[in-house]
């Protein structure tokens, strides 16, 4: 198949790429570089099996063009991470709704089926034990710039599938709870990633807030596979769906797991959310996957378990050359 990864340069996006060339598939990436890197897809590019465009999701002509002719899309292109968000609101506003809405309008134009990669940001404050797919939405004021990743995103998948259902285009919505593994980078407030390149440099692993929020991880591995599963499952399209792990953890049981993993003698210190983001910021104190859906409609189940999962980070980060590209903007 010919298909197009939007953000394929991209942490979770270069693991698809990878994924989708060893099932043989033509892959084409539409990337702007700005969180993403080249290097993430070096041996995909070496060997030729990916083709590279560089641009913008919001080039709405450069969109369709690269959609024109494939055979599924995966978009992943969007301004991440908690920093670029409470750092440049307008901006991720725009490449979140803007962006999308390119993507989907190219792919209903051309009949392509497709995936939006959404998150568990949309619940908000909602922190049920084990949030189902249909769970009422509790965000905060939508003038903290806080939520207004959660407000996009939900806004993002409100688009596609009306337009998918408008249209008869199958499109399948992926809320992702958490998502780790290599080649993660803790520059845009990703947690784990941050607290491992702390705890190699044997640095103060900062902890925001008190650190009893509560999470659960999830393995690119387990994810990767399963997107590309539920967009050729008839049964997905038109459906939201969870994706992560459920082995929850504390934030400061993280960076203790994190600490003792990697045997190093950095001190846990908590910073404040205010302090660390800015005055008025809001975070939620538990947020649980149910993971039901996607087990019913592709058998999707948890194989790599949280040390796993620290592990291959660790692992991960004795292979980089300027392991201070992995800690977070102070």
């Amino acid at each position: 198949m010919r298909i197009l990864v939007t953000g394929g340069a991209g942490f979770i996006g270069s693991h698809l790429c990878e994924f989708l060339v060893a099932q043989h598939h033509d892959v084409t990436v539409l990337d702007e570089l700005s969180t993403g890197s080249v290097a993430n897809l070096a041996s995909c590019l070496d060997a030729g099996t990916v083709r590279l465009v560089e641009g913008s999701i919001l080039d709405r002509d450069l969109v369709n063009e690269c959609v024109r002719g494939k055979d599924a899309v995966f978009h992943l292109a969007a301004a991440v991470g908690v920093r670029t968000i409470v750092d440049s609101p307008l901006h991720s506003l725009r490449v979140n709704l803007y962006g999308t809405e390119n993507v989907v309008e190219a792919a209903v134009t051309h009949g392509v089926p497709f995936g939006v990669t959404s998150t568990s940001e949309v619940y908000g404050k909602n922190d049920a034990d084990g949030l189902r797919e249909d769970a009422d939405r509790i965000l905060g004021s939508p003038l903290l710039s806080r939520w207004s990743y959660a407000a996009a995103k939900g806004l993002d998948e409100l688009v596609a599938h009306i337009r998918a259902s408008e249209t008869g285009t199958p499109c399948v919505s992926y809320r992702l709870f958490n998502v780790v593994g290599p080649r993660q980078t803790g520059r845009y407030g990703m947690v784990l990633p941050r607290f491992v390149a702390q705890a190699l440099n044997h640095e103060p692993i900062t902890v925001y807030g008190d650190g009893t929020q509560r999470r659960c991880f999830g393995s690119v591995y387990d994810v990767v596979p399963a997107m590309v599963e539920l967009l050729r499952t008839p049964a997905a399209h038109g459906r939201a769906v969870n994706l992560g792990g459920r082995e929850e953890i504390s934030i400061r049981g993280l960076a203790e797991k994190i600490k003792d993993f990697t045997g190093s003698t950095s001190d846990i210190q908590t910073v404040p959310y205010d302090v660390a983001y800015g005055s008025g910021f809001e975070d939620m104190a538990r947020r649980m996957p149910d993971l039901s859906l996607a087990h019913e409609l592709i058998g999707y189940t948890v194989r790599y378990s949280l040390d796993d999962i620290v592990r291959s980070v660790v692992e991960d980060s004795y292979r980089v050359d300027d392991r201070d590209s992995l800690l977070a903007t102070p």
